[in-house]
């Protein structure tokens, strides 16, 4: 993680399409990748050197908040950023009293979301042709 102390800052849907895009379907087209209520939530950044290279967006709702579309550029993963912003992002949420986090995770990612203590639960689904699972926390 070199020496650079990474920054987490609030950022805007805008800032979150092309990262988005480029990790998540890019070989879908950038219309894919925006979720109709993406007004709606709070979206955040992890910067290094002042460029993003991590981001998620929370949605919250009946005192429950679930992230979406956490990403990380490709040539920035394994250097521990998304383990900094989600760790964050799971701080912020308790400091809030927000009572559940959950997520809908793919399942060969399932493993590192469990480091966070989401457990899974018995809420599968495809879409694209990639599985999914339903993992949650309570606090």
């Amino acid at each position: 993680m070199n020496d650079t102390i990474p920054e987490i800052k609030q950022i805007t849907t805008a800032e979150t399409l092309p990262i988005r895009h480029k990790v998540m379907w890019p070989n879908k087209p950038i219309e894919y990748v925006a979720l109709p209520n993406d007004k709606d939530a709070r979206h955040f950044g992890l910067f290094v050197n002042g460029e993003i290279t991590s981001i998620l967006s929370l949605f919250l709702e009946n005192n429950e908040a679930q992230f979406r579309k956490f990403a990380t550029l490709i040539e920035f993963q394994g250097l521990g950023y998304g383990t900094i912003l989600l760790k964050n992002i799971i701080d912020l949420i308790k400091k809030e009293g927000i009572r559940k986090l959950w997520c809908n995770a793919r399942v060969e990612k399932s493993k590192f979301y469990e480091r966070f203590n989401l457990k899974t639960t018995d809420k599968k689904f495809e879409k694209g042709g990639i599985e999914y699972v339903i993992m949650e926390k309570t606090f």
